[in-house]
């Protein structure tokens, strides 16, 4: 008790010194009656050097402080106890950094400042420092001091402070001796300092030391307490309270989005520690080797004292990440993880949740981080070189399999999760089915139906390399049952290394029909050249089709010979067989038998007709005949014969129903489906009306499968293209000048008399040719040139006469408005009735997206035309049905996002400005629904490619909300001009750009 008693008269006296010294302060005239009353305290508490403080003052206080008594050193150890457990430091460290450091520190010379001012903060217990100087920060204005000053002294401070002079480390080895000693310190202390500590970056001022920015500042105290792992005297403190700091500090580090920081200076120490044991132990346990050494103790409670679940997420992602950039052995790999996690892992139901669920369930990590995280928190057990083990206990490995198939199998799970999202599950059921035996498979009885589902759901998928995910782990189920006979599904499945990475997965994304380029050009630029507004969209063009373009319409009086229009294979043959009967009346010696059993070649009926081309197509047996009827078709039907209108529907029904697969040769059914398309665009190009009658019927007819369904709209797709581009033979115009200025005295309408020479007068004649003539023709003689000898010659002077050839010639593009209509009014009717066959919205959602592709190409090849404005109402109706648009399926958004995109690109700005002024706001909803559909795929789609789609629609709508809005304040001044009011429905319709709204 006397002791206690003791302890209190000495804060008092401290205390009582303490106030006397901030009454100088305040009432002090001159700097030298600070630097006196601070020393008279600093002396109690510090070995003060009073000749240094000496030299700093008058001579009038420099004898006060020379003569100054000096305590003992358990005295000042005494006094500096009870100065910063009790209350006087708080009281003093206000006035010294709010009042002193406005007013009088400037005035300090270097010395006092060093060794009178900064020696409360510098040589106190640094965790009662940094809770007075932090504050400080972030001062009052309102309590009358100068805040840039107060500021700077206390970001120079904490620099010192913290940084320098390790205060950070310091910090931590003062809560391991109180834990140690007098085992007092809590956790909401340890967090309280540890959140103040922190902060520091966020609180400091913009024109702060570069130390105290984030940056730096966590890379320095991260440096401080690692180096805590070396400290030689950790037997002094107790480890587990310096421990709670650092794992306090490190979760508020991430907390604060530096965990990669952190990471960054954490790896390479770990990895040189694992490597060297390594390397030193190779006949030892490794684990033994990390248990029973103290140099360790520190990396094994490290993770054991983050208690924070985010931050111990945000650690071990980051870890992952950078593991897989700096460590190229999965036995490191290995030990790392164990070193830093396998406690964790064991005791905390948290931690195992974040390593085995978020990190294969819903994290995407490279294939490597995968391994390891199968290795360590499946199947724990070390690793043979870089070939994942199994251990001695599989229960987990067969229940994780279980849960990875069952995820996997779902088809909702193909259609909502990414690509890499799906790469990465895929996998994970792959590398866990690689390490299983086929008595293992069995106990799990769901695992073969939900495989067998789940590749089932994928080989249908238009993604190839969704299709290849099945491919690989189809093939890796059949080692498993049979590993003598494997599954191969896709011919890049070759060997027993299975690609489990998807390499074109992360570098060439899918190559889907209804991609569209970005191309950030603006929308008036696009608008005014029609081949910009057809251009990236031909992705879903096979490289073979690619040569339609080179077609030209034939003059339709030219002559031609059918005969002349077969392949080139049977005019060879012809060839043999006219050297052959050369061969054979030239020799008249002796004739040689020679087999007759293969020569048909004089049966072969020449296809001249498109009538026989038909009756060939139609001898399913004959083979030869349906091979020779496709080469000819294309050519018969691009030479447009009159017979070409009344055959052109059986033509049409013909060819779709041929199966390529039936009569060509192994290998070459490409080659011959490309015949059949190429003719079959021909006949569309060729005769429109009538080949669309039947194509429309057969979409959707029962008697046609899927397959044919979406040739029909390739079909459909290329020859709108070719149709807009399209290049047609006619005269080429040349614009002349009718009147010529001229300085001579003849009427303007008359030429120049200006010539040779003896040249005759002009004379009026009258037009030649049958057509009338409106422009007056003159003549005039011309003299003989020297060297001749004939007559002149009669040189005219006129417009082009009629009858005169013209051999120069220009292109005309786009044909395909006129048939728009056609294309794609029969295809939008019904594609929501599930009939016999047909289930677009559901089952046949490759034909969905197709055909709104191909709904879309169309629009493209319209733009600008009034046809483009007339069926983009109906376009985007069906476009804005929830089935649509809200499809399960990213194919089919993906799709409707092109189609809205082409809309865009296809309706001039001036259609809607003349909808707004008539009152119609059918066209402007169409165009708001695009908008903010358009942000809710942006927002919320997993799919990357919708997004990316979603983007550019995004942009393409500004452009067109833009030069709308430009148009109808033009449109406006006419109006105004002429006292005429608008419709009052005007005001209904809106036009908005993203995060702005203009409206009307």
């Amino acid at each position: 008790m006397a002791g206690s008693g003791n302890k209190r008269e000495l804060e008092a006296k401290v205390l009582q010194k303490v106030a006397e010294v901030i009454s100088t302060i305040k009432t002090a005239k001159h700097v030298d009656q600070v630097i006196s009353a601070l020393h008279s305290l600093a002396v109690r508490l510090f070995p003060v050097d009073a000749s240094i403080i000496a030299e700093c003052v008058g001579q009038s206080y420099r004898d006060q402080i020379l003569s100054s008594s000096l305590p003992s050193k358990s005295e000042r150890l005494e006094c500096w106890n009870a100065f910063y457990n009790g209350a006087a430091f708080s009281a003093l460290s206000q006035v010294l950094l709010l009042e002193l450091a406005s007013s009088w520190l400037a005035c300090f010379p270097f010395l006092a400042k060093k060794h009178l001012y900064d020696i409360f903060f510098v040589d106190g217990p640094v965790i009662e420092v940094a809770q007075n100087l932090v504050p400080c920060l972030q001062p009052n204005a309102s309590d009358g001091v100068d805040v840039r000053a107060v500021c700077s002294n206390t970001e120079r401070l904490i620099v010192l402070c913290l940084l320098e002079k390790d205060g950070v480390l310091q910090m931590a080895k003062e809560f391991g001796e109180s834990c140690k000693y007098e085992n007092f310190v809590t956790i909401p202390a340890i967090s309280k300092v540890a959140q103040i500590v922190t902060s520091i970056p966020d609180k400091a001022q913009s024109r702060a030391s570069n130390s105290l920015s984030s940056h730096l500042f966590f890379k320095q105290i991260t440096n401080q307490l690692l180096s805590l792992a070396e400290v030689e005297d950790l037997k002094y403190i107790d480890l587990d309270g310096a421990m709670m700091f650092v794992g306090e500090t490190f979760s508020r580090i991430c907390r604060r989005g530096s965990a990669d920081l952190l990471l960054n200076e954490l790896i390479p120490r770990i990895m040189k520690h694992v490597h060297d044991v390594l390397m030193s132990n190779a006949h030892s346990t490794v684990s033994d080797v990390f248990e029973s050494s103290p140099n360790f103790q520190f990396w094994l409670k490290i993770m054991e004292t983050i208690k924070d679940n985010y931050a111990v997420e945000k650690i071990s992602e980051q870890l992952l990440h950078q593991l897989a950039a700096k460590c190229e052995s999965d036995v490191d790999a290995y030990w790392v993880l164990w070193l830093l996690f396998h406690r964790s892992l064991r005791s905390r139901m948290s931690v195992r949740s974040i390593l085995v669920d978020k990190f294969l369930f819903w994290k995407v990590f490279p294939i490597h981080c995968l391994r390891w995280i199968l290795q360590f928190a499946i199947l724990e057990c070390p690793p043979d070189a870089n070939c994942l083990k199994k251990g001695h206990s599989n229960s987990s490995l067969l229940m994780t399999v279980q849960r990875l198939v069952e995820v996997w199998s779902k088809k909702e799970f193909v259609q909502s999760a990414t690509l890499e999202q799906q790469a990465y599950i895929s996998a994970a059921v792959g590398l866990s089915l690689e390490l299983m035996s086929k008595e293992e498979l069995d106990e799990t009885k769901t695992v073969m139906p939900s495989i067998l589902q789940g590749v089932s759901c994928r080989l249908e998928n238009p993604n190839q390399w969704i299709r290849k995910m099945a491919s690989n782990v189809a093939l890796v189920f059949s080692k498993v049952i049979d590993p003598k006979n494997p599954l191969y599904l896709d011919d890049s499945c070759v060997g027993d290394i299975i690609d489990w990475e998807f390499r074109s997965t992360t570098r060439k994304k899918e190559n889907i029909d209804c991609m569209i380029g970005a191309q950030t050009t603006s929308l008036v630029q696009k608008k005014e050249a029609t081949d910009a507004a057809k251009v990236g969209t031909g992705q879903n063009i096979r490289s073979k089709n690619k040569n339609i373009w080179e077609f030209k319409l034939a003059d339709p009086d030219e002559i031609v010979d059918p005969a002349s229009l077969n392949c080139g294979s049977i005019s060879e043959d012809d060839n043999d067989d006219n050297e052959s009967d050369i061969s054979d009346s030239s020799s008249d010696s002796s004739l040689q038998p020679y087999d007759l059993s293969d020569d048909d070649t004089d049966l072969k009926k020449k296809l001249s007709h498109l009538v026989d081309v038909v009756g060939s197509l139609r001898k399913s047996d004959d083979v030869e005949g349906v091979e020779r009827a496709l080469d000819v078709s294309e050519k018969l039907i691009r030479a447009s014969p009159d017979e070409l209108r009344h055959v052109a529907s059986d033509l049409v029904r013909t060819l779709i129903q041929i199966r390529c697969s039936d009569i060509a040769v192994e290998g070459e059914e490409d080659s011959t489906e490309d015949k059949r398309q190429r003719a079959l665009v021909a006949l569309v190009v060729m005769c429109p009306v009538e080949s669309l009658n039947i194509l429309n019927k057969l979409l959707y007819s029962p008697n046609v499968d899927t397959s044919q369904r979406i040739m029909i709209l390739d079909i459909m797709t290329d020859a709108a293209q070719e149709l807009s581009n399209t290049k047609t033979m006619k005269p080429k115009h040349r614009s002349r000048t009718l009147i010529a200025t001229t300085a001579e005295t003849q009427p303007w309408f008359l030429p120049s008399s200006k010539g040779p020479p003896g040249a005759g007068s002009w004379k009026e004649i009258s037009g030649t040719g049958n057509l009338p003539n409106w422009s007056n023709s003159y003549e005039r003689e011309l003299p003989l040139k020297p060297s001749h000898v004939k007559r002149g010659k009669t040189r005219r002077w006129s417009l082009r006469s009629a009858n005169m050839q013209n051999t120069e010639m220009e292109l005309s593009h786009n044909k395909f408005p006129g048939h728009a209509a056609a294309f794609m009014l029969p295809a939008m009717q019904g594609f929501d009735k599930k009939r016999h066959g047909v289930d677009l919205l559901n089952r046949d959602f490759v034909v969905l997206g197709k055909l709104i592709y191909m709904l879309g190409v169309c629009m493209k090849c319209a733009a600008m035309h009034p046809e483009a404005s007339v069926l983009a109402p109906p376009l985007l109706d069906m476009l804005r049905s929830s089935e649509v648009s809200h499809h399960k399926e990213a194919y089919v958004r993906r799709s409707v996002l092109f189609a809205a995109s082409c809309i865009l690109i296809a309706i001039h700005p001036s259609y809607v400005v003349s909808s707004l002024l008539e009152g119609n706001v059918e066209i402007s909803e169409g165009l708001e629904w695009v908008r903010t559909w358009s942000l809710h795929v942006a927002d919320s789609d997993p799919d990357r490619e919708c997004y990316m789609m979603a983007m550019t629609c995004l942009q393409l709508h500004s452009e067109m909300a833009l030069q709308t809005t430009r148009a109808l304040e033009s449109a406006n001044s006419p109006f105004k001009a002429k006292n005429i009011a608008l419709s009052s429905d005007l005001s209904k319709g809106t036009i908005k750009i993203p995060f702005s709204d203009v409206k009307y």
